[in-house]
Protein backbone atom coordinates (compact mmCIF):
# COMPACT_ATOMS: atom_id res chain seq x y z
CA UNK A 1 0.00 0.00 0.00
CA UNK A 2 1.54 3.41 -0.78
CA UNK A 3 1.96 6.10 1.46
CA UNK A 4 -0.99 8.49 2.22
CA UNK A 5 -0.82 11.63 1.27
CA UNK A 6 -3.17 13.83 2.86
CA UNK A 7 -2.87 16.66 0.35
CA UNK A 8 -5.42 14.46 -1.95
CA UNK A 9 -8.22 15.21 -0.22
CA UNK A 10 -8.25 18.99 -1.47
CA UNK A 11 -9.62 17.41 -4.93
CA UNK A 12 -12.10 14.92 -2.87
CA UNK A 13 -13.62 17.01 -0.84
CA UNK A 14 -16.09 20.16 -2.17
CA UNK A 15 -17.96 22.61 -0.78
CA UNK A 16 -21.54 22.36 0.48
CA UNK A 17 -23.76 23.09 -2.45
CA UNK A 18 -23.76 27.18 -2.76
CA UNK A 19 -27.05 26.85 -5.40
CA UNK A 20 -28.58 24.75 -2.12
CA UNK A 21 -27.75 27.67 -0.04
CA UNK A 22 -29.45 30.62 -2.06
CA UNK A 23 -31.88 28.43 -2.51
CA UNK A 24 -32.40 28.25 1.58
CA UNK A 25 -32.43 31.88 2.22
CA UNK A 26 -34.94 32.64 -0.25
CA UNK A 27 -37.28 30.26 1.29
CA UNK A 28 -36.21 32.03 4.59
CA UNK A 29 -37.49 35.76 3.33
CA UNK A 30 -40.87 34.24 2.51
CA UNK A 31 -41.32 32.66 6.24
CA UNK A 32 -44.16 34.65 8.25
CA UNK A 33 -40.78 35.51 11.34
CA UNK A 34 -38.96 38.11 9.73
CA UNK A 35 -35.80 37.47 8.24
CA UNK A 36 -32.78 38.10 11.32
CA UNK A 37 -35.43 37.61 14.06
CA UNK A 38 -33.76 33.64 14.52
CA UNK A 39 -30.44 35.35 14.89
CA UNK A 40 -27.87 32.55 14.16
CA UNK A 41 -30.55 30.00 14.04
CA UNK A 42 -31.01 31.33 10.45
CA UNK A 43 -27.69 30.86 9.45
CA UNK A 44 -27.21 27.60 10.62
CA UNK A 45 -30.43 25.99 8.86
CA UNK A 46 -28.99 27.48 5.73
CA UNK A 47 -25.72 25.80 6.40
CA UNK A 48 -27.75 22.73 7.28
CA UNK A 49 -29.78 22.75 4.25
CA UNK A 50 -26.65 22.86 1.95
CA UNK A 51 -24.94 20.09 3.73
CA UNK A 52 -28.06 17.93 3.24
CA UNK A 53 -28.39 19.22 -0.51
CA UNK A 54 -32.00 19.61 0.37
CA UNK A 55 -34.90 22.91 1.22
CA UNK A 56 -35.74 23.15 3.47
CA UNK A 57 -33.41 21.29 5.80
CA UNK A 58 -34.93 18.08 7.16
CA UNK A 59 -34.23 17.25 11.08
CA UNK A 60 -31.34 15.67 12.41
CA UNK A 61 -32.57 12.87 12.76
CA UNK A 62 -29.62 10.40 13.56
CA UNK A 63 -26.82 12.33 14.90
CA UNK A 64 -23.98 10.31 16.80
CA UNK A 65 -21.38 11.26 19.13
CA UNK A 66 -17.73 9.73 18.28
CA UNK A 67 -15.17 9.92 20.93
CA UNK A 68 -11.34 9.49 20.16
CA UNK A 69 -9.64 8.07 23.41
CA UNK A 70 -5.65 7.98 23.75
CA UNK A 71 -3.10 8.55 26.34
CA UNK A 72 -0.11 11.13 25.93
CA UNK A 73 3.13 10.36 27.21
CA UNK A 74 3.69 14.00 28.00
CA UNK A 75 0.99 13.96 30.86
CA UNK A 76 4.58 12.03 32.45
CA UNK A 77 5.80 15.40 32.87
CA UNK A 78 2.87 16.97 35.37
CA UNK A 79 1.73 18.80 32.23
CA UNK A 80 -2.20 17.70 33.60
CA UNK A 81 -4.49 17.56 36.58
CA UNK A 82 -5.04 13.58 35.61
CA UNK A 83 -2.18 11.13 35.47
CA UNK A 84 -0.81 9.61 32.26
CA UNK A 85 -2.79 6.15 31.55
CA UNK A 86 -5.93 7.03 33.44
CA UNK A 87 -7.64 7.89 30.38
CA UNK A 88 -9.79 4.31 30.22
CA UNK A 89 -11.28 5.48 33.00
CA UNK A 90 -12.86 8.76 31.53
CA UNK A 91 -14.08 5.82 29.22
CA UNK A 92 -15.06 3.64 31.55
CA UNK A 93 -17.08 6.24 33.27
CA UNK A 94 -18.63 8.04 29.60
CA UNK A 95 -19.82 4.24 29.32
CA UNK A 96 -21.26 4.06 32.38
CA UNK A 97 -22.99 7.26 31.85
CA UNK A 98 -21.34 9.33 34.74
CA UNK A 99 -19.46 12.34 32.26
CA UNK A 100 -21.53 15.09 31.33
CA UNK A 101 -21.25 14.36 27.44
CA UNK A 102 -23.33 10.80 28.67
CA UNK A 103 -25.53 12.61 30.65
CA UNK A 104 -26.27 15.16 27.38
CA UNK A 105 -26.47 12.39 25.02
CA UNK A 106 -28.56 10.51 27.20
CA UNK A 107 -31.11 13.10 27.13
CA UNK A 108 -30.93 14.12 23.43
CA UNK A 109 -31.04 10.45 22.29
CA UNK A 110 -27.81 10.19 20.83
CA UNK A 111 -25.82 7.17 20.68
CA UNK A 112 -22.03 7.64 21.90
CA UNK A 113 -18.98 5.89 20.22
CA UNK A 114 -16.21 5.23 21.55
CA UNK A 115 -12.78 4.55 19.90
CA UNK A 116 -9.81 3.74 21.39
CA UNK A 117 -6.94 5.00 19.13
CA UNK A 118 -4.19 5.03 21.92
CA UNK A 119 -5.18 4.16 25.50
CA UNK A 120 -2.46 3.09 27.75
CA UNK A 121 -4.36 0.24 29.63
CA UNK A 122 -5.13 -3.42 29.31
CA UNK A 123 -7.64 -4.38 26.82
CA UNK A 124 -9.87 -6.04 28.68
CA UNK A 125 -10.60 -3.41 30.61
CA UNK A 126 -13.24 -2.19 28.58
CA UNK A 127 -15.35 -3.31 25.79
CA UNK A 128 -14.00 -5.15 22.55
CA UNK A 129 -16.08 -2.48 20.46
CA UNK A 130 -13.83 0.24 22.01
CA UNK A 131 -10.36 -1.80 21.89
CA UNK A 132 -10.14 -2.85 18.83
CA UNK A 133 -8.95 -0.50 16.75
CA UNK A 134 -6.67 0.50 18.56
CA UNK A 135 -3.00 1.87 16.82
CA UNK A 136 -0.44 1.51 19.94
CA UNK A 137 -0.73 1.71 23.93
CA UNK A 138 -0.20 4.95 24.45
CA UNK A 139 2.38 7.42 22.23
CA UNK A 140 5.67 9.07 23.07
CA UNK A 141 6.40 12.40 24.75
CA UNK A 142 6.18 14.90 22.84
CA UNK A 143 8.41 16.69 24.74
CA UNK A 144 11.32 14.94 23.88
CA UNK A 145 10.58 12.12 20.87
CA UNK A 146 8.16 11.74 18.37
CA UNK A 147 4.39 10.84 19.45
CA UNK A 148 4.25 8.13 16.44
CA UNK A 149 6.08 6.68 13.78
CA UNK A 150 5.18 7.74 10.66
CA UNK A 151 3.89 4.44 9.87
CA UNK A 152 1.81 4.76 13.15
CA UNK A 153 0.40 7.86 12.23
CA UNK A 154 -1.10 6.17 9.13
CA UNK A 155 -2.77 3.94 10.61
CA UNK A 156 -4.23 5.91 12.95
CA UNK A 157 -5.54 8.64 10.20
CA UNK A 158 -6.88 5.90 8.09
CA UNK A 159 -8.66 4.23 11.29
CA UNK A 160 -10.74 8.00 11.22
CA UNK A 161 -11.80 7.45 8.36
CA UNK A 162 -12.73 4.16 8.27
CA UNK A 163 -14.72 5.43 11.24
CA UNK A 164 -16.01 8.05 9.27
CA UNK A 165 -16.97 5.90 6.59
CA UNK A 166 -18.98 3.61 8.75
CA UNK A 167 -20.90 6.89 10.15
CA UNK A 168 -22.19 7.45 7.02
CA UNK A 169 -22.63 4.28 5.25
CA UNK A 170 -25.14 3.68 8.71
CA UNK A 171 -26.88 6.57 8.40
CA UNK A 172 -25.43 9.19 10.93
CA UNK A 173 -26.43 12.03 9.45
CA UNK A 174 -24.46 14.70 12.49
CA UNK A 175 -21.41 14.09 14.34
CA UNK A 176 -20.71 15.47 18.00
CA UNK A 177 -16.87 14.98 18.01
CA UNK A 178 -14.67 14.60 21.10
CA UNK A 179 -11.87 13.72 22.74
CA UNK A 180 -11.39 11.67 25.92
CA UNK A 181 -7.84 11.74 26.91
CA UNK A 182 -5.29 12.79 29.31
CA UNK A 183 -2.38 15.03 27.95
CA UNK A 184 -4.53 15.80 24.91
CA UNK A 185 -4.60 19.24 24.99
CA UNK A 186 -0.72 19.80 25.27
CA UNK A 187 0.07 17.86 22.07
CA UNK A 188 -3.17 20.29 20.83
CA UNK A 189 -1.31 23.44 21.45
CA UNK A 190 2.01 22.38 19.54
CA UNK A 191 -0.12 22.01 16.79
CA UNK A 192 -1.67 25.18 16.91
CA UNK A 193 1.49 27.06 18.14
CA UNK A 194 3.08 24.98 14.90
CA UNK A 195 0.75 25.95 12.86
CA UNK A 196 -0.01 29.62 13.45
CA UNK A 197 3.91 30.25 13.86
CA UNK A 198 2.86 31.59 17.98
CA UNK A 199 4.77 31.27 20.86
CA UNK A 200 4.01 28.50 23.46
CA UNK A 201 3.11 30.36 25.70
CA UNK A 202 0.20 32.16 23.54
CA UNK A 203 -1.58 28.56 23.27
CA UNK A 204 -0.91 26.87 26.45
CA UNK A 205 -4.41 26.55 28.59
CA UNK A 206 -4.96 25.42 31.84
CA UNK A 207 -6.76 22.09 30.57
CA UNK A 208 -10.13 20.75 31.40
CA UNK A 209 -9.89 20.17 34.66
CA UNK A 210 -7.70 23.22 35.59
CA UNK A 211 -4.01 23.15 36.94
CA UNK A 212 -2.11 25.27 39.28
CA UNK A 213 0.54 27.92 37.76
CA UNK A 214 3.85 25.29 38.18
CA UNK A 215 1.80 22.79 36.17
CA UNK A 216 1.13 25.47 33.77
CA UNK A 217 4.75 26.19 33.55
CA UNK A 218 5.69 22.70 33.04
CA UNK A 219 3.26 22.61 30.23
CA UNK A 220 4.59 25.74 28.08
CA UNK A 221 8.00 24.18 28.90
CA UNK A 222 6.76 21.04 26.95
CA UNK A 223 4.85 22.78 24.59
CA UNK A 224 8.59 24.37 23.27
CA UNK A 225 10.09 21.68 23.71
CA UNK A 226 8.07 19.83 21.18
CA UNK A 227 8.02 23.19 18.63
CA UNK A 228 11.73 22.70 17.93
CA UNK A 229 10.35 19.09 16.30
CA UNK A 230 7.34 20.15 15.05
CA UNK A 231 8.69 22.90 12.97
CA UNK A 232 10.74 21.37 10.44
CA UNK A 233 8.20 19.19 9.65
CA UNK A 234 4.89 21.53 8.86
CA UNK A 235 5.62 20.80 5.14
CA UNK A 236 4.15 17.40 5.63
CA UNK A 237 0.45 16.74 7.80
CA UNK A 238 1.26 12.88 8.34
CA UNK A 239 4.79 13.45 9.94
CA UNK A 240 3.37 16.17 11.55
CA UNK A 241 0.83 14.24 13.53
CA UNK A 242 3.75 11.41 14.41
CA UNK A 243 6.05 13.80 15.72
CA UNK A 244 3.72 16.02 17.73
CA UNK A 245 0.31 14.56 17.88
CA UNK A 246 -1.10 10.97 18.67
CA UNK A 247 -2.97 8.59 17.76
CA UNK A 248 -6.06 9.90 18.72
CA UNK A 249 -5.33 12.90 17.37
CA UNK A 250 -4.14 11.44 14.28
CA UNK A 251 -7.39 9.40 14.07
CA UNK A 252 -9.66 12.90 14.34
CA UNK A 253 -7.70 14.23 11.57
CA UNK A 254 -8.60 11.52 9.48
CA UNK A 255 -12.36 11.08 10.55
CA UNK A 256 -12.92 15.03 10.33
CA UNK A 257 -11.27 14.89 6.25
CA UNK A 258 -13.29 11.46 5.54
CA UNK A 259 -16.79 13.14 6.67
CA UNK A 260 -16.00 15.88 4.38
CA UNK A 261 -15.73 13.55 2.09
CA UNK A 262 -18.87 11.92 2.79
CA UNK A 263 -20.85 15.57 3.42
CA UNK A 264 -21.52 14.73 6.73
CA UNK A 265 -21.47 17.33 8.98
CA UNK A 266 -19.68 17.21 12.42
CA UNK A 267 -19.69 19.56 15.26
CA UNK A 268 -16.20 20.53 16.89
CA UNK A 269 -15.69 20.32 20.68
CA UNK A 270 -13.00 22.04 22.13
CA UNK A 271 -9.23 22.29 21.44
CA UNK A 272 -8.37 19.19 20.50
CA UNK A 273 -10.87 18.43 17.80
CA UNK A 274 -10.13 22.22 16.75
CA UNK A 275 -7.00 21.33 16.18
CA UNK A 276 -7.48 18.41 14.21
CA UNK A 277 -9.78 20.73 12.17
CA UNK A 278 -6.56 22.88 11.50
CA UNK A 279 -4.25 19.69 10.14
CA UNK A 280 -7.43 19.41 8.25
CA UNK A 281 -7.60 22.24 6.93
CA UNK A 282 -4.09 22.63 5.80
CA UNK A 283 -4.09 19.24 3.74
CA UNK A 284 -8.03 20.20 2.52
CA UNK A 285 -8.91 23.82 2.26
CA UNK A 286 -12.41 23.05 1.58
CA UNK A 287 -13.13 21.15 4.87
CA UNK A 288 -13.91 23.66 7.40
CA UNK A 289 -17.33 24.09 5.23
CA UNK A 290 -18.89 20.87 6.89
CA UNK A 291 -18.21 21.81 10.56
CA UNK A 292 -19.03 23.47 13.26
CA UNK A 293 -17.78 24.99 16.29
CA UNK A 294 -20.28 24.08 19.24
CA UNK A 295 -18.64 25.63 21.65
CA UNK A 296 -15.49 28.15 23.14
CA UNK A 297 -14.06 26.37 25.97
CA UNK A 298 -11.49 29.09 26.74
CA UNK A 299 -8.37 27.86 25.93
CA UNK A 300 -6.13 30.28 23.97
CA UNK A 301 -5.34 27.52 21.44
CA UNK A 302 -8.75 26.95 20.51
CA UNK A 303 -9.44 30.84 20.27
CA UNK A 304 -6.29 31.01 17.53
CA UNK A 305 -7.51 27.50 15.79
CA UNK A 306 -11.23 28.83 15.51
CA UNK A 307 -9.87 31.94 14.10
CA UNK A 308 -7.49 30.40 11.99
CA UNK A 309 -10.37 28.17 10.57
CA UNK A 310 -12.87 31.31 10.58
CA UNK A 311 -15.41 29.79 12.59
CA UNK A 312 -17.64 31.42 15.27
CA UNK A 313 -18.78 29.55 18.18
CA UNK A 314 -22.39 28.65 18.96
CA UNK A 315 -22.10 28.63 22.24
CA UNK A 316 -20.15 30.40 24.81
CA UNK A 317 -21.19 29.28 28.76
CA UNK A 318 -17.63 28.26 30.16
CA UNK A 319 -17.88 24.55 29.83
CA UNK A 320 -14.21 23.37 29.90
CA UNK A 321 -14.31 19.63 30.73
CA UNK A 322 -13.92 18.80 27.22
CA UNK A 323 -15.08 14.77 26.26
CA UNK A 324 -17.60 16.54 23.73
CA UNK A 325 -19.84 18.20 26.36
CA UNK A 326 -19.82 21.49 24.75
CA UNK A 327 -20.28 20.27 21.59
CA UNK A 328 -23.60 17.92 22.72
CA UNK A 329 -24.97 21.23 24.50
CA UNK A 330 -24.94 23.05 21.15
CA UNK A 331 -26.91 19.78 18.99
CA UNK A 332 -29.97 21.35 20.28
CA UNK A 333 -29.23 24.48 18.42
CA UNK A 334 -28.88 22.91 15.32
CA UNK A 335 -32.01 21.00 15.25
CA UNK A 336 -34.01 23.85 16.44
CA UNK A 337 -33.09 25.65 13.50
CA UNK A 338 -33.57 22.66 11.59
CA UNK A 339 -36.88 22.00 12.84
CA UNK A 340 -37.91 26.19 13.05
CA UNK A 341 -36.95 26.13 8.81
CA UNK A 342 -38.95 23.03 7.70
CA UNK A 343 -42.22 23.75 10.01
CA UNK A 344 -42.51 27.83 9.86
CA UNK A 345 -44.99 28.51 7.06
CA UNK A 346 -44.92 31.06 4.07
CA UNK A 347 -46.65 34.02 4.13
CA UNK A 348 -49.37 34.40 2.53
CA UNK A 349 -49.39 36.13 -0.83
CA UNK A 350 -51.22 39.54 -0.35
CA UNK A 351 -54.57 39.69 -2.35
CA UNK A 352 -54.56 41.52 -5.53
CA UNK A 353 -56.09 45.32 -5.64
CA UNK A 354 -58.84 45.77 -6.76
CA UNK A 355 -58.65 47.45 -10.36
Amino acid sequence: MSRLNLDDFSDLIERPDSGIRRAAEERRERLVVPAGALGRLDELAEWLSAAQAEVPARAVGRPRAVLFAGDHGVARLGVSAREYGTAHELVRAVLEGERPVAVLARAEGVPVRIVDAGLDCDEGLLPEEVVRHRVRRGCGNIGSEDALTVEEAERAVRLGMAVADEEADSGTDLVVLGDLSVGGTTAAAVLVAALCGTDASVVTGRGGVRIDDLAWMRKCAAVRDALRRARPVLGDQLELLAAVGGADLAAMTGFLLQSSVRRMPVILDGVVSAACGMVAQRAAFRSPDWWLAGQLSGEPAQAKALDRLAMVPLLDHGVTVGEGAGAMLALPLVRAAARLAAELPERTAEPAAAE
